[in-house]
């Protein structure tokens, strides 16, 4: 699967895709009560925690982990008409192997896709340019304001 999962750098900006195989589960419905002692706790559901362990085992972490804003493109194949679109599972799994955190995505386009013998998520992330402050003509930047 390495030779689908690939990166670029270009003008300092990274950009990665990824082919990811088997249904993502949905993180809102991925959650069972569990006790431990006399407490109750929330758990990932039984497929969420194999989907996370069938993702780290094909999302090796990246040596430079992405430090800018990103973008995400992510088309989700599953396997029957049932699941709601859900990225977030996906979106915080990548979290510690492609960025430090999700809150990096600024921007993000999914899609769903109906796939009964591949299910999968085939997902692009991309750092966005650090775009600089506009400044009206005639206005002064902060910068030059502390020269004088």
């Amino acid at each position: 699967m390495d030779d689908l999962n690939n990166i670029t750098i270009e003008n300092d900006l990274q950009a990665l895709s990824l082919y990811i195989l088997g249904e993502p589960a949905s993180k809102a419905n991925s959650r069972r009560v569990v006790r431990i002692g006399n407490m109750s706790r929330l758990i990932k559901s039984q497929k969420a925690l194999d989907y996370c362990d069938r993702f780290k085992q094909q999302c090796k972490p990246l040596a430079n982990l992405m430090t800018r804003d990103v973008r995400v493109i992510m088309k989700i194949y599953y396997a029957s008409r049932r699941p709601d679109l859900d990225e977030s599972l996906i979106l915080d799994l990548m979290q510690g192997l492609v960025y430090l955190n999700d809150r990096q995505v600024k921007e993000r386009h999914v899609y769903w896709g109906l796939d009964k013998e591949n299910p999968r998520a085939e997902i692009i992330v991309e750092e966005l340019p650090t775009k600089k402050p506009r400044t009206k003509a005639g206005q002064r930047t902060t910068a030059s304001l502390q020269r004088k």
